[in-house]
């Protein structure tokens, strides 16, 4: 059925009509462009209620706030335990050599440290680098969870046994729990998590490294079969 202009605009006016095709990709990248004011607006708000913490020792104690780094639109995000000295310094994610290794491990799967998203646990560096108490994981962990929904990533990767209790809750040891696939819900929506040792416990026990590689490799299969493309 044709409909004349006249009528149309008699029904709902100021409509434009023009025989140039739609741009399909400009409108797509206009989309993500508002996708990603939106991401950058939550997290700043985010940021500043992490900042509004009262009586926190790791806060008080810590130079900065290490929040997170990367492609805030990636599919991949990892979550490793806490900042540690290099960190807490240079005011980044994964510095120094638990750095280097982490880009390593993430080249063997033909991934970098600019088109995943990377974060902690814990956003301030516990003092003596020293493991966070579960009390602060579960406090963290909070800001953690909203972390990740504005992320919105397709697979989670977590390192080391404070990322596994902070989102797992898990009263296994990592050595139990790595390696395995399983899935949590946050605002109703359901993302696949795998666990693996963190690189900073790779270098202190390094004839772990071989299981890491294991879990490299699941994780690898899993951006196949759920054929994630990666920028």
């Amino acid at each position: 059925m044709t409909y004349k202009k006249e009528l149309i605009n008699s029904i709902e006016p100021n409509f434009i009509f023009s025989e140039k095709p739609i741009n399909r990709f400009q409108l797509n990248e206009i989309k993500k462009d508002e996708a990603s004011s939106n991401k950058i607006q939550q997290i700043e708000n985010l940021i500043k209620s992490i900042n509004s913490i009262k009586n926190c020792n790791l806060k008080n104690q810590a130079k900065k706030l290490i929040f997170g780094e990367g492609n805030i639109n990636s599919p991949i995000m990892i979550v490793g335990e806490a900042p540690v000295l290099e960190d807490d310094i240079n005011g980044k994610v994964y510095q120094g050599e638990s750095g280097i290794l982490l880009e390593k491990m993430l080249l063997a799967i033909n991934l970098t440290k600019t088109n995943i998203y990377s974060t902690y646990a814990v956003n301030f560096r516990p003092p003596e680098d020293r493991k966070p108490t579960s009390e602060e994981i579960k406090r963290y962990s909070v800001f953690l969870k909203e972390h990740i929904s504005i992320i919105d990533p397709k697979v989670i990767i977590l390192f080391g046994s404070t990322a596994m209790e902070s989102l797992i809750a898990s009263k296994q040891k990592i050595s139990i729990e790595r390696g395995k696939w399983k899935e949590i819900i946050l605002k109703n929506k359901t993302y696949p998590v795998i666990i693996t040792f963190s690189p900073s416990y790779l270098i202190r026990f390094p004839e772990n490294k071989r299981y890491s590689w294991e879990d490299l490799k699941k994780i690898k299969k899993k951006i196949l079969d759920l054929k994630i493309e990666i920028s």
